[in-house]
């Protein structure tokens, strides 16, 4: 028998006792009524609500229990910060598909060096020629090969190695030859020098170190979602907890009215703020958890915890803000460090290197070709096959050298080649200077947005403070008939608000750490992360 018949038959067990259970039900409200009257004395000492600091709380913070709402359940995800950034990087799904753009940049790099590579090639050819020749036919039979070896050296110089071989109708002594040669040709012009001819492999360097820093800017927007994710998540939960803690002291509020009325010490009017209150508390109550569970979804979801099923995993966390509010340096220390390590500002200062590359290549183009040659070879002479090698060393040999010229009338294709790459590293210096006022302008808003939250945690703390004396007050008042329900409900929504405000200035503190951090291209280094084309002062193996 499955759960789902279970639960059905103990429903249908618990209607069918339901009227029994509905007269015992009569029977201990009337009984806890009559124990539960609230005597004067009783009313006069009763414990004032209190409220803790919104930063006296515990260093470990435990989720609510949500299992009867069919949210968190299993076994708890313990979780530090740093716990968090380890996990993100090593599980994160988007984190997995950005590592593979080095290594397909990676692959351009071997295609360009494949230019270079010698190359080995051989072509044997064997036939037979039947032609007219006198009173019989002249039956020719032939054979016939090369071996090779090419390579094209940076400097623009082809070199070749070949042997060629043929063999004849071996009627003759000199019916076979053999011939060894070396085949050079050099650039004079265009294609001349290492300059041009190593330019599209420096820049396939460039494009691989490029994906390199889009991968570590990735890694470092990936960071700061995470942590920051992990801060609204303790909001979250510290948001819940007040919240839960205030419904706990409207719902005392609303007995404590309830027991006044009773007595005839309140009107009864008084009531309808009190339950106001309490049924505002649980709306809020409702909302804090919804926005606790989408975080952990959230957080979930960036930490891939797991293959496995893991959207029910309730998570714990262990870290805290700082109590001490954290010291940081001037804001033009924290520009030059974004000048110097920005990913994206690296981005561009490759852009830059590679447009250079670019010039020097279609510059190149401009030119006329223009190359020398040299051929030279030695051949051996035998009846057959084998003995021609022996006879290399003989004086049988050619040598043949020369120019060749080449040059398009008009060469507009090559004009309009370097007049747009001219243009584009135009455009790529105009984007680099561009990017850099912007990246000054991110990091001095970020600074400021950081000593603002600074002072904010102040402010809010002594807000706070001072709720919490009007409460008291409020409350005070009440006891003794010189305030209303309505005006201790209105000091209950101010304190609580207060309360959360607090918190949120302290997250909103470390959050506005985490973006100076990420704006200036040094968060994974701060939290102990780096990579191997990254030093440990932010600088490149570049520059």
């Amino acid at each position: 028998m499955n759960k789902y018949h279970v639960v059905t038959q103990n429903h249908y067990s618990y209607r069918s006792n339901g009227y029994r259970c509905f007269l015992l039900w009569m029977a201990a409200s009337c009984l806890l009524s009559c124990m539960t009257t609230p005597s004067r004395e009783s009313d006069r000492n009763a414990e004032q609500p209190s409220f803790r600091a919104a930063t006296d709380v515990d260093t470990r913070y435990d989720i609510p229990k949500t299992a009867d709402n069919g949210w968190s359940i299993g076994k708890p995800l313990v979780l530090s910060t740093a716990d968090s950034i380890l996990m993100a990087l090593e599980n994160n799904q988007e984190l997995r598909v950005q590592r593979i753009s080095p290594q397909i940049r990676q692959r351009s790099e071997d295609l360009e060096k494949s230019a270079f590579d010698p190359i080995l090639s051989s072509r044997w050819t064997g036939s037979r020629t039947v032609s007219p020749g006198g009173n019989k036919k002249s039956v020719n039979n032939s054979l016939s090969g090369d071996l090779s070896l090419q390579t094209l050296l940076p400097t623009g110089t082809s070199i070749g190695v070949g042997v060629e071989s043929g063999i004849s109708d071996p009627s003759f002594d000199s019916d076979a030859s053999t011939r060894l040669g070396v085949d050079i040709n050099q650039s004079l012009l265009r294609g001349m020098g290492t300059g041009v001819n190593l330019a599209s492999l420096r820049q396939a360097r460039l494009d691989t170190i490029t994906s390199e820093f889009e991968l570590w800017g990735y890694a470092e927007s990936l960071i700061a979602t995470v942590e920051k994710t992990y801060w609204n998540y303790y909001l979250a939960h510290r948001n819940l907890e007040i919240v839960q803690q205030s419904l706990e002291v409207a719902e005392k509020q609303l007995e404590e009215t309830s027991a006044r009325i009773k007595l005839g010490k309140t009107a009864e009017i008084e009531l309808a703020a009190a339950k106001a209150e309490v049924s505002l508390r649980r709306e809020s109550l409702i909302n804090a958890r919804s926005t606790l569970e989408t975080t952990r979804l959230e957080l979930l979801r960036l930490l891939n915890p797991s293959p496995d099923e893991y959207w029910s995993t309730p998570i714990k966390i262990l870290d805290r803000p700082p109590d001490k509010e954290q010291s940081i340096e001037e804001v033009e220390r924290h520009v030059e460090y974004a000048m110097r390590m920005r990913p994206d500002l690296n981005q561009a200062r490759l852009s830059v290197e590679r447009g250079d590359l670019e010039i020097v290549k279609t510059r190149n183009g401009l030119l006329p070709k223009l190359d020398f040659f040299i051929n030279l070879g030695g051949t051996g002479y035998a009846g057959s096959f084998e003995n021609t090698f022996g006879k290399l060393d003989s004086d049988f040999y050619d040598v043949r050298t020369g120019l060749t010229f080449e040059y398009p009338l008009g060469n507009r294709a090559a004009e309009a080649r370097h007049r747009l790459a001219v243009l584009s590293r135009e455009q790529t210096d105009l984007s680099l200077t561009h990017l850099a006022q912007t990246i000054q302008v991110d990091v001095r808003s970020a600074y400021i947005e950081v000593n603002r939250t600074k002072e904010q945690i102040e402010a809010t703390r002594s807000t706070r403070l001072l709720q919490e004396e009007n409460y008291r007050s409020e409350s005070e008042k009440f006891r003794v008939g010189k305030s209303t329900s309505l005006l201790v409900a209105a000091s209950q929504r101010d304190l609580l608000s207060s309360r959360i405000e607090e918190v949120k200035a302290i997250v909103n503190h470390q959050i506005a750490l985490i973006d100076l951090y990420r704006l200036e291209g040094s968060l994974l280094i701060r939290r102990g992360i780096t990579a191997n084309f990254v030093e440990s002062d932010g600088r490149d193996e570049f520059e």
